[in-house]
Formats: structure tokens, C-alpha cells, sequence
């Protein structure tokens, strides 16, 4: 085999060798390029808003944002653009992915707070800390939710507090969110259901006081002892409909009052806060 002498030379043999078809640098190159529906879950993910937030209060339809998330529509139109693009405070050239977005102090997502942390480096000074640091007087441990098997290997989980694991939170961020440090709980997410938004290992903060659905809030369930994070609508007669961010490979779900009790379906609490690893 010949030795590759550059990163094109490189690319083009490893592709040669482990790939059924010829994929060519360009290729590569044009998989990483950002559109707008991976700039619109980076932002919406960074604001620690859910997507209905984010429709309520830019003025885009919550049917458009899921459709462009889900990349049903590739190229949104330029009202939509720009909506969004003024909502986090960005440029229609940056929303759509053709220039970076860089930091910009002062700027926020509909008002409140800042448009994404994560194109905002330094705004708070970044400490380590571990299991074993004391924590400040303003902050707090929420505890993790975790599903245990039952005992005689019946497959059968219950879902419970996690003694071990804890997500440390400022006093004042759950106050700003409305949550009562006794009602918040996390809730780990598994498997692509959920993505682009959250990919699987990605956490989600819940309020387990906030039961009463708000049709397109994001909510954590527990079904006959597995934890679940979805969409939830209303349906007439008491029943829910549940959602998932990714559609085609996991269809709405439906339940009436009576199959929700049968198949031991059960509101945890409304989602308030997630993040993720890359």
C-alpha cells in the first residue's frame, strides 16, 4: 500500500478501503457542512428553551420548527429564517449555516436570557470541582431517577432515586425556572427517539410537580418501569398523545385514560432544563 503523504491522500485510501463506493474528500467535507436544522437544535439546545418555547415566542408554527428539526424542510423559507434568526439573535447568513456564529454579548434568545452559552465562552468562569467538593450556599443536588430490575430476573424494572448519583444546580437557576429544589429530579435519556434535539446520554432537569400537560412541552413518564421523555398532547376524553422529535423512526403513540392505567403509563414531571455531550 502506499504510504498517504497528506490528509486528502489519506482520506482517499481509507475511503478506497473501507467503503462499498467511491466517497471523495468533497463528500466528506459536505457531511460536516451546517444547515439550518443543525444550527436551529444547537441554538435551541444552548438556550435551555424547548421547542414550543421557541415557537410561542418567535412566532413560528410548532408543525414548521419539527418539520425543520426533522429536516422535512431543508430549505425554510426566508420569513421563517428570519424569525428565528432575530429570535437568538443572529444573522439569516449564520441560521442557515453560512457564516460561524461568534460571540455576541448582550444578545438574547426572545428577551430573556442568553441566546446560547455555548457561542458565549467566558461569561462565567469555569471552576473544577468533584464528588467530594462541598457545595456553595447557592447550590444544590438534584437527584438522578434510575430504573431497577426486580428481583427473580423477570426482565420487570421500578424506576427510583438514584442514592449515588446527583447534578449539582445554582439555587437561583431553578428559582428563575419556577422549580422547588424538594420537586426537581434528572432523568438520563437513551436511545435516538428524541434526536436532533437529545441524543442519547443526554440529561434532562424535571419538575415533578408540573403534571398538567401543555400540549408540545416536553415531559418524563414513567411506563410500566421505563423512563421515557416525550412530547405530550392532550387528546379529548383524558388521554395523551406522545411525540418524539424523531418521527420516522418512532411514530405518535396514543392512549386513553384506560389504556394509560392498563399499560401503567404515568406522568414523572414537565422537563425544564437538558444538556449533552458531543
Amino acid at each position: 500500500m502506499v504510504r498517504p503523504h497528506s490528509m486528502r491522500q489519506c482520506i482517499e485510501v481509507n475511503a478506497e478501503q473501507h467503503l462499498p463506493y467511491a466517497f471523495k474528500p468533497d463528500s466528506i467535507a459536505l457531511m460536516h457542512k451546517r444547515t439550518v436544522h443543525t444550527v436551529l437544535a444547537d441554538l435551541i439546545r444552548a438556550s435551555g428553551k424547548t421547542p414550543t418555547e421557541v415557537s410561542r415566542q418567535s412566532g413560528v408554527a410548532q408543525s414548521t420548527l419539527s418539520r425543520i428539526l426533522s429536516e422535512k424542510i431543508a430549505d425554510p423559507s426566508d420569513k421563517h429564517v428570519s424569525a428565528l434568526a432575530d429570535y437568538f439573535g443572529v444573522t439569516t447568513d449564520q441560521m442557515r449555516g453560512r457564516a460561524e456564529i461568534v460571540s455576541t454579548p448582550g444578545r438574547t434568545a426572545g428577551g430573556g436570557r442568553e441566546t446560547n452559552a455555548a457561542y458565549h465562552p467566558g461569561i462565567t468562569p469555569v471552576t473544577s470541582w468533584d464528588d467530594d467538593t462541598p457545595l456553595d450556599d447557592d447550590e444544590v443536588e438534584v437527584p438522578f431517577l434510575k430504573e431497577v430490575e426486580l428481583s427473580a430476573g423477570s426482565g420487570r424494572t421500578v424506576i427510583q432515586e438514584s442514592s449515588r448519583f446527583k447534578l449539582r444546580f445554582g439555587k437561583y437557576t431553578l428559582r428563575k425556572q419556577g422549580v422547588q429544589v424538594e420537586h426537581a429530579v434528572c432523568v438520563p435519556i437513551y436511545g435516538n427517539s428524541m434526536e436532533p434535539v437529545l441524543r442519547s446520554g443526554a440529561t434532562v432537569g424535571v419538575d415533578r410537580s408540573k403534571t398538567t400537560v401543555i400540549d408540545g412541552d416536553l415531559y418524563a413518564l414513567n411506563h410500566a418501569g421505563q423512563l421515557r421523555v416525550k412530547q405530550l398532547y392532550r387528546l379529548p376524553g383524558g388521554g395523551i398523545r406522545m411525540r418524539s422529535f424523531n418521527r420516522d423512526e418512532h411514530p405518535d403513540e396514543e392512549y386513553t385514560p384506560e389504556q394509560m392505567q392498563e399499560r401503567e403509563i404515568s406522568l414523572i414531571g414537565r422537563v425544564f432544563w437538558g444538556a449533552m455531550f458531543f
